[in-house]
């Protein structure tokens, strides 16, 4: 039986007269890759935001792992790992020093050992005593879900993570992501334009529009719902073409 980790109810937040997130509720479950998609504007960072406690809700409760942040947010975010491209690390610290500092942050054991797996893992240890303010985009995505991964965290949130990288090497990633959720049943909530990726990476998908969510399920029920029409195949860049062009008819 699927054990749910997150609860998400009735979530809203406005930005003085605009609502960026519309009384939106949802589970997690333990295991998956949730996709969360939608256009430029539909809510989906400041989701994120507030999954992480760093935007406050005017509404609604977020609960994980049986907790409630109001009460136990510590413990909640010791299980939680975050990145995005859109995300610097402090700029005068090396690669290595940032990721010690977040090491002990999470209270790692053999700090040391862990950070060189992960940079190695992803293929970076040349930038071990590199200044953050010297890497390039893909470099500094790669530096950030090595930051996420640090803790051995049991739910990853992470906002288009392969979005400045080659193509090579977001199939490292993604490969890298999909053994943490075969191996250590990781749970990894994933943002993504790249929709042949969502296609291929999610179990289960959200899409949010105008900050509500107006589909969710599998890739193939979000494109029969979406596009109201039988296929064999998903078709994810399609709805969400389509969902763009209503948009743009309706204003």
């Amino acid at each position: 039986m699927e054990r749910t980790i997150g609860k998400i109810t009735n979530l809203t937040k406005k930005f003085n007269k605009f609502t960026a997130v519309d009384d939106i509720s949802f589970d997690i479950k333990e295991g998956e890759i949730l996709g969360f998609l939608g256009p430029n504007g539909a809510g989906k960072t400041t989701t994120i935001h507030m999954l992480l406690d760093l935007v406050t809700p005017d509404s609604g409760e977020i609960s994980f792992f049986g907790k409630n942040f109001a009460s136990d947010r510590e413990e909640i975010l010791e299980q939680i790992g975050f990145a995005s491209p859109y995300v610097y690390l402090p700029f005068r610290m090396s690669v290595y020093e940032n990721l010690i500092v977040y090491a002990k942050l999470f209270n790692v054991k053999n700090i040391k050992i862990e950070v060189d797996k992960l940079l190695e893992l992803f293929k970076i240890e040349k930038l071990k005593n590199k200044p953050i303010s010297y890497l390039s985009a893909g470099e500094n995505t790669k530096v950030g879900l090595c930051k996420a991964l640090i803790g051995k965290p049991k739910l990853l949130l992470l906002d288009e993570p392969t979005a400045s990288l080659d193509p090579e090497t977001a199939m490292m990633t993604r490969n890298i992501l999909l053994k943490l959720k075969k191996d250590e049943n990781v749970t990894i909530l994933y943002t993504s334009h790249n929709m042949a990726e969502v296609e291929s990476m999610c179990d289960r998908i959200i899409f949010l529009n105008h900050g509500k969510i107006i589909a969710s399920g599998t890739p193939m029920e979000i494109t029969k719902s979406i596009l109201k029409e039988e296929r064999k195949e998903p078709a994810l860049e399609e709805v969400f073409l389509k969902v763009v062009k209503d948009e743009n008819e309706a204003s």
